[in-house]
């Protein structure tokens, strides 16, 4: 029956129902993200802080950014920085805070883009305390300019990286005593690389080095020479006055597997055959003779070294290899400029016969046999 004023009918109570909640597990805490690799070392660093510390080597580990803020706080006495195979592609600002530092080992890592050296290098105290830089084994592909401001360095390594070219200015690294430029592609040594007065060791092996300037014969200081593994066809026959020079390194060049022994010549002009003539019979003449432009002509004039020639070349003249007993040590194949071809000796196969005699005839011998010119590679 429907209640009065329409109301339901009034229900029974029945059984109570009870809902039991599963008590709420406690949610598993996440793992906390492991610290970024700079945060680590800064951390690490930080707990080994110490004022006298001379010398620090970091583990191999990936780093992204710059050396850690803070460093020249906990090691202000730093001396040695060693930071090889961290992955470093960036050195920061940090490393402008050392004073103390004369030796920084970066080799194989990943420098060498934009921003890898701190700004500011050259007026840093660092300019003048660093000794012995090593860059080995990184992206450079031109030395940075910024080097070549640090005066007080004694030791330069960039090899194995991706240099092209040696600039000009490495000439004001004149307290350089160790270069080392292995393991890139340069083509060519540049004169200016003669004005370091205290360079002592040279490494140029293993690039695409075509020729050597005479002005490198200016090294007196030289004492090791590596241009092994390069392209050279012969050498500069200053490099005799290498006297002090007690290593040389040819091998794997050209000069060691292809023997040269043809001519090169091209016929002289009848501008040069003029001035030949002149040159060679004393004709007398004066600067008011000729025009300005033939008598700086003339004076370029260079003597046949040939002593029983006794004529002149300007332009025009056979390239030919003469080997060169080079302290007591090496026969080296020198290039040798003759006036004409008829100043060459023919090949002949008793320089093969008399090992005495080509000892002494091979410096005026435009041919040497092979068998020589082993002997100069390997020495």
């Amino acid at each position: 029956m429907a209640a009065a004023g329409g109301e339901g009918p009034e229900l029974e109570p029945g059984p109570e129902l009870a809902l039991e909640m599963e008590p709420e597990s406690e949610p598993e805490p996440e793992p906390e993200p492991e610290p970024e690799p700079e945060q680590a070392l800064a951390a690490e660093l930080s707990a080994r802080r110490s004022a006298e510390a001379r010398r620090l080597v970091l583990s191999p580990r990936r780093l992204l950014g710059p050396l850690p803020a803070g460093l020249s706080q906990w090691f202000p006495a730093l001396e040695v920085l060693d930071v090889s195979g961290t992955g470093l592609a960036e050195m920061g600002t940090e490393l402008l805070s050392l004073p103390c530092l004369h030796t920084l080992l970066a080799k194989n890592n990943r420098l060498g883009g934009p921003g890898s050296l701190p700004k500011g290098l050259g007026q840093a105290p660092l300019a003048r305390s660093l000794r012995v830089l090593n860059l080995s084994g990184n992206r450079f592909a031109e030395v940075p300019p910024a080097l070549l401001q640090l005066r007080g360095l004694r030791s330069l390594s960039l090899g194995g990286n991706r240099l092209h070219g040696i600039p000009p200015d490495i000439q004001e690294l004149q307290s350089l005593e160790f270069l080392y430029l292995g393991g890139n592609f340069i083509t060519a040594i540049p004169p200016e690389l003669a004005k370091l007065p205290s360079l002592r060791y040279l490494v140029l092996c293993d690039n695409k080095i075509q020729s050597i300037p005479p002005q490198l014969a200016q090294l007196h200081s030289l004492r090791s020479l590596s241009l092994h593994n390069n392209l050279l066809t012969y050498l500069p026959r200053e490099i005799l006055n290498l006297v002090h020079l007690e290593e040389l390194s040819l091998r794997g060049n050209p000069l060691v597997v292809r023997f040269v022994r043809d001519l090169t010549y091209n016929p002289p002009s009848l501008q040069e055959l003029a001035g030949r003539t002149v040159k060679t019979r004393n004709v007398p003449y004066t600067p008011s003779d000729l025009p300005e432009s033939l008598v700086r002509y003339l004076s370029l004039a260079s003597n046949c070294p040939n002593p029983k020639c006794g004529g002149v070349y300007f332009d025009s003249c056979v390239r030919q290899i003469k080997f060169v007993d080079f302290c007591g040590k090496y026969r080296l194949p020198l290039m040798h400029y003759l006036c004409s071809p008829e100043c060459s000796s023919p090949f002949s196969s008793a320089s093969q016969s008399s090992t005495s005699q080509s000892e002494s005839d091979s410096e005026d011998e435009a041919s040497v046999a092979a068998h020589r010119m082993q002997k100069v590679l390997l020495g």
